[in-house]
């Protein structure tokens, strides 16, 4: 779970920033600032711990220095709120490989749950981003930067974890019926 939040914060990094700077201040160009240079060093982290650069950290990057840019051109907000969208699409899109979850579960979760219920797993955690997505897009282009703060913040991350606690409490409960079956 430390490793599912820490990679949460991370993809999310630059945009909660962003959000901080601009509650705080009302500094438009230093927020937007603040989060394209928050992109650029985590990529220079990861690049200089001899990591390999992710396909989706590139495209994390380009958006916010993109988005970032157009937000310090034309001081509207919007652009840079519109973000996560983006990169909640874009992992929605990867999600719906069939299978995708496998690669991470804990091997009791791959000896005890079937792998239907897994690959359907997987799939709900598409719908679920690509519907934070589109909430998103809703309330970035149509609702003031309060509500857009408060989304992004509480509303987005909040949807996870639960998603996340339940898929935890599902797994966990066919789990132990399986070990509890094969005892008897």
């Amino acid at each position: 779970m430390k490793q599912a939040l820490g990679q949460l914060l991370s993809d999310f990094l630059s945009a909660i920033l962003f959000l901080v700077v601009y509650a705080l201040s009302g500094d438009l160009f230093a927020a937007a600032a603040i989060a394209i240079a928050a992109g650029v060093a985590q990529l220079a982290r990861i690049w200089l711990t001899g990591r390999r650069v992710e396909p989706m950290q590139w495209m994390s990057l380009g958006l916010v220095v993109v988005l970032g840019g157009a937000t310090m051109l034309t001081q509207s907000p919007r652009f840079i709120m519109v973000k996560p969208t983006i990169v909640h699409f874009a992992v929605a899109a990867v999600m719906l490989r069939r299978g995708w979850m496998i690669r991470y579960l804990p091997e009791i979760v791959l000896r005890n749950v079937p792998e239907p219920t897994i690959v359907a797993a997987g799939y709900a955690w598409a719908g679920l981003l690509a519907a934070l997505g589109l909430a998103n897009l809703i309330i970035a282009l149509h609702f003031d930067f309060a509500t857009w703060a408060w989304f992004i913040s509480v509303g987005a991350v909040g949807a996870k974890l639960v998603a996340f606690a339940l898929q935890y409490g599902v797994f966990r409960a066919i789990i132990r019926r399986r070990i509890a079956h094969s005892a008897t």
